[in-house]
């Protein structure tokens, strides 16, 4: 599963970056993501910490982290230029309006 959502979540940060807009994107469902995350990891370190090997998945658990954080990074980012895009629109019908 952590290799191939990791595989996954390049193809998503692609997408952000390219379409320039946060419409369809669940903000929420990438916040649970990095929580599961969070929680795996958490758990590979605890069993680290009580005297276990450390596991190799906790770099893919650390690597997919990030590239959801990058993601919602990118979110906030198409969030604001939807918003700008939006009131350009807004402006224009304005103008065209009075005309």
């Amino acid at each position: 599963m952590l290799c191939t959502f990791g595989v996954s979540w390049p193809f998503n940060i692609a997408k952000s970056v390219h379409s320039r807009t946060a419409k369809g994107k669940s903000v929420l469902f990438e916040i649970l993501v990095v929580t599961g995350y969070g929680f795996g990891l958490f758990s590979k370190l605890w069993t680290w910490a009580q005297g276990g090997q450390l596991a190799y998945s906790v770099w893919f658990y650390l690597a997919d982290i990030a590239m959801v954080c990058i993601d919602l990074v990118l979110y906030a980012r198409n969030v604001k230029l939807d918003k700008l895009r939006d009131a350009a629109e807004e402006e224009a019908m304005e103008m065209g309006a009075v005309e």
